[in-house]
C-alpha cells in the first residue's frame, strides 16, 4: 500500500512541474480551464490575446499551450505558425475553437497542432488531451 501512495505522490509532483499556457480572450472559459487543471496540480499561465500569448510562450517556455483560434490582435493560427517556426523543440499545442469548418481543422493539423477541440466541449475531453500530451 505504501508503494502505491509513493507512486501517486510522485505522479502529483510531476504534474506540479508541468506548466500550461492558456491563450483565450473568453474569461469564463479561461477560468473553467484554470480551475479544472489547477485541481490536477498543473501550473496555469494566462494570456488574453494572441500577441500576449506569443510573448508569454517565448518568455515562459510552457510544457503545453491551449490556444483559442479566434482572438484579438493575432489569431490562434498566426500564433501556432510562429511557435512552429521559431521553436527548436516544438511546444505541445491544443487548439480550441467554436468554428465548425473542417478546412480550419485541416489547416491546424497541417501546422502541427497536437489536438483540435471544438467548443463547447466537456472538460473531461480537455483533461484527457492534456494528460495524454503531458504524459
Amino acid at each position: 500500500m505504501a508503494e502505491e501512495d509513493t507512486n501517486q505522490t510522485g505522479e502529483q509532483e510531476v504534474r506540479q512541474a508541468k506548466r500550461i499556457l492558456v491563450v483565450d480572450d473568453d474569461r469564463e472559459i479561461v477560468e473553467s480551464m484554470r480551475l479544472a487543471l489547477e485541481a490536477l496540480g498543473y501550473q496555469i499561465l494566462v494570456a488574453r490575446d494572441g500577441n500576449q500569448g506569443l510573448a508569454m510562450a517565448e518568455r515562459e517556455d510552457p510544457d503545453l499551450v491551449i490556444l483559442d483560434m479566434m482572438m484579438p490582435k493575432r489569431s490562434g493560427f498566426l500564433v501556432l505558425e510562429r511557435l512552429r517556426r521559431t521553436r527548436r523543440i516544438p511546444t505541445r499545442v491544443i487548439m480550441i475553437t467554436a468554428n465548425e469548418g473542417s478546412r480550419h481543422k485541416a489547416y491546424a493539423e497541417m501546422l502541427g497542432v497536437d489536438d483540435y477541440i471544438r467548443k463547447p466541449f466537456a472538460m473531461d475531453r480537455l483533461i484527457d488531451s492534456v494528460s495524454r500530451l503531458l504524459a
